[in-house]
């Protein structure tokens, strides 16, 4: 019988493209889900190792990974997860669930799984949207997409205690908001501040989450605009409009499925009313310098969020 793990969300790398991961602004890392005596690896992109290592978890423990598709910043590293997590193959074990394209590679793209590394696993499985499969006791259905690798594919997880379901890298269509009913937890990926090709927007995301109404939902994959005009801003924004717990991820970020609470200290955003998380404009507005250039600015989105959650618990006392 294996140990029992603390559910929880880790989000090891929460940026989108070569100039926001290029410059390392966020990491393109994937995320962790733990749950029961289960910990998946979904998307592991480059520095999945390194930020694993840095944010304290684990890979050994992993018992399966999820690529959703072949592009670099999804799959870069899932050889050497496979490696690490297999002790180089002295200890055969996980499951690989990809699409086709990263198993097989297409006419265009070369497969990224090694045959070598593959043969470190006890299976890997290929899937098409809308195909069920169980691990332990966790159900797995995989979602369509509208995406530039065609074969790309979302994921939706139901636990014994949540349903969380992750987008992926996928266009807006109101027949793939369907698939994501019925979530606790929504994770979208939106590069975008205003509209784009292949990838999600704000206003996208408003749409989705309305129509959705999950318990919360989560931001992430941000793109240069996004991460320039400060996501928690626009998180605030798309909780502004859909009324729904709306969190901006950030690299490192640790969330409690069950509580739905931020560990960056353990403070729990549900626990005072939605209208009381906005924070302090002049607070919102403090630039971080990166060496992206002259006249480049990001936004301090933690210092903002520690105060956003300081406000909350001062107002409840």
């Amino acid at each position: 019988m294996g140990i029992k793990i603390q559910s929880s969300i880790i989000f090891l790398g929460t940026g989108q493209g070569s100039f926001v991961v290029g410059k390392q602004i966020r990491s393109s890392a994937g995320f962790i889900l733990q749950s029961g005596e289960n910990q998946f690896h979904i998307d592991p992109g480059p520095s999945a190792l390194a930020k694993a290592a840095e944010y304290g978890v684990n890979i050994r423990a992993n018992t399966a990974i999820f690529v959703s598709h072949s592009h670099i910043n999804h799959s870069n590293d899932i050889n050497a997860v496979i490696d690490a997590m297999t002790y180089s193959g002295f200890d055969k074990k996980g499951v690989l669930i990809a699409n086709s394209t990263v198993v097989n590679g297409s006419e265009e793209l070369r497969p990224v799984l090694s045959g070598y590394y593959r043969d470190f696993l006890e299976r890997f499985i290929v899937m098409q949207p809308n195909q069920r499969v169980a691990l332990n006791e966790i159900e797995i259905l995989t979602l369509k997409t509208l995406h530039s690798e065609q074969n790309t594919l979302g994921f939706k997880f139901f636990t014994p205690e949540f349903v969380l379901t992750y987008s992926s890298d996928t266009s807006y269509s109101p027949e793939l908001v369907k698939q994501y009913k019925n979530s606790n937890i929504l994770i979208l990926n939106v590069p975008y501040l205003k509209r784009g090709k292949y990838n999600l927007c704000v206003e996208d995301a408003i749409k989705i989450i309305k129509e959705v109404n999950p318990r919360l939902a989560i931001i992430q994959h941000f793109g240069v605009e996004m991460t320039k005009a400060d996501p928690l801003y626009q998180i605030r924004e798309i909780q502004k409009a859909t009324k729904v717990q709306t969190v901006a991820a950030k690299d490192g970020m640790v969330i409690n499925p069950l509580s739905y609470s931020v560990d960056r200290g353990q403070r729990t955003l549900y626990s005072f009313p939605k209208n009381q998380v906005r924070g302090n404009k002049e607070e919102e507005m403090k630039d971080r310098k990166h060496d992206g250039g002259p006249g480049e600015s990001l936004l301090d989105s933690d210092k903002v969020l520690m105060d956003l959650i300081e406000e909350g618990k001062t107002k409840q006392n």
